[in-house]
């Protein structure tokens, strides 16, 4: 009884003192380790939305901590007035790891595409010959690039659009996987600068488009002189079974080394999340000379971006998803996961569809989106020691860390199995 008491109090004082700024599932939690979590009444559960695939290297991975322990302990923060010794060692690893010749440090996905809608402006401007004030931006609906007031300008989420106007101009919204629409506005509008896409779009559902979607997203962009802009905060870093969601099956870091038909290279490249293997906030854009030169000293800039806690860590935690081979583990355990849930659903009422790619998946649950199944079905996944959580009220995302291992996942298969058994129909 008395921890219960110290769960309710804890959720009291943020009602009492925060912004209703969230609708977290009712737990209160205190440590990590790997896949597990524990709540202050010290209950045990497998984490199976990584904070929103932050922490796909699992949670407080020993050398990622102990990298962020030792940089702490030196240096923490000069900001970019002056040089410091680990940005110019951060640049080059991963402009390497990933293939560009540039990158631009910031410290959350939002600022990361803030600074890309820069970039690509600016280049339509200088490069592409754009008229002044007339650059526009290619979007999809259903998308989500974060909430600044710039992002919710071209969102379709009413939640997080409405009251919040005067909204910025300069983006055209068309239907995600119709590369139909997409030529029709490149074929009509001389002046789009860029073409700013989730490769799977994973707040909406983790809706995952046709394979020949962004291939084919990348020849238009081509022929018409617009850059590719790929957000992949969410999907990036192995999550998909993959080094990057564009990157189809190749497991490679780096340039795509295999070639392989499914590999799509954006322009520019939008990471964070899963970067700093959820221990500190980080963010990159990264892109070629050709369009990063665009931005000259005092147009853009972050305090914290680049600090040396920031780039210790980023690297740290890029060597784990290399060293310990997770983006191969997403892909192999990411297909038993739909393998097992298919079964499932396959003689279900409750569970309509399983979709996701790697270890980024979700369900779709036969209800409305006004209804509260899903909540409560996470309520009892809660209960029976698994935390996920719905998105668009009728879909429930599954994305565990990647260091799960198969016995794991099993197990968690069971758990959500037996769950959703009991409120079959």
């Amino acid at each position: 009884m008395e921890t219960q008491v110290q769960t309710e109090n804890f959720i009291a004082l943020e009602h009492q003192h925060g912004a209703h700024d969230y609708h977290p599932i009712p737990v209160v939690l205190e440590r990590g380790e790997g896949v597990y979590l524990w709540d202050v009444e010290g209950k045990k559960y497998f984490d199976f939305l990584s904070a929103y695939s932050a922490v796909n290297q699992g949670h407080c991975h020993p050398r990622i901590v102990q990298a962020l322990q030792q940089q702490a302990e030196t240096l923490t923060l000069t900001s970019r007035a002056f040089h410091n010794n680990k940005l110019g060692e951060y640049m080059k690893y991963v402009t390497s790891y990933f293939g560009f010749e540039r990158m631009l440090p910031s410290n959350t996905g939002a600022e990361a595409v803030e600074a890309a809608i820069k970039i690509t402006r600016k280049w339509g401007y200088t490069k592409k010959n754009i008229p002044d004030h007339k650059a526009e931006i290619v979007v999809c609906h259903q998308n989500f690039h974060g909430r600044t007031s710039t992002i919710i300008s071209f969102s379709s989420d009413p939640g997080s659009k409405n009251y919040f106007g005067p909204h910025a101009t300069g983006f055209i919204s068309i239907p995600y996987n119709d590369i139909e629409a997409l030529e029709a506005v490149l074929e009509t509008n001389p002046h789009v600068a860029g073409f700013l896409v989730e490769p799977i779009q994973g707040e909406a559902g983790v809706y995952t488009p046709d394979d020949s979607f962004m291939r084919q997203a990348r020849a238009l962009c081509s022929e018409y002189n617009v850059l590719l802009l790929a957000d992949e905060i969410q999907t990036g870093i192995g999550r998909t079974g993959s080094l990057l969601a564009v990157c189809g099956n190749c497991t490679c870091a780096g340039p795509c080394e295999k070639q392989e038909a499914t590999y799509t290279r954006p322009d520019v490249l939008i990471l964070g999340k899963a970067i700093s293997g959820g221990t500190y906030p980080v963010s990159a854009v990264l892109c070629n000379a050709s369009i990063m030169d665009v931005i000259q000293p005092g147009q853009h800039g972050s305090t914290f971006g680049g600090n040396p806690m920031a780039c210790t860590v980023a690297m740290e935690a890029l060597e784990v998803i290399r060293d310990e081979k997770l983006t191969q583990n997403a892909r192999k355990l990411g297909k038993r996961f739909r393998a097992g849930m298919q079964a499932y659903i396959d003689k279900s009422t409750i569970v309509t569809k399983v979709r996701g790619r790697g270890l980024l998946n979700a369900i779709v649950i036969n209800d409305t989106e006004e209804s509260d199944t899903a909540w409560n079905i996470c309520l009892k996944l809660r209960d029976n020691g698994l935390l996920a959580k719905p998105t668009h009220g009728n879909i429930i995302r599954f994305a565990p860390p990647l260091v799960i291992t198969e016995e794991q996942l099993d197990e968690c298969l069971s758990i959500i199995i037996t769950t959703l058994s009991s409120f079959e129909k």
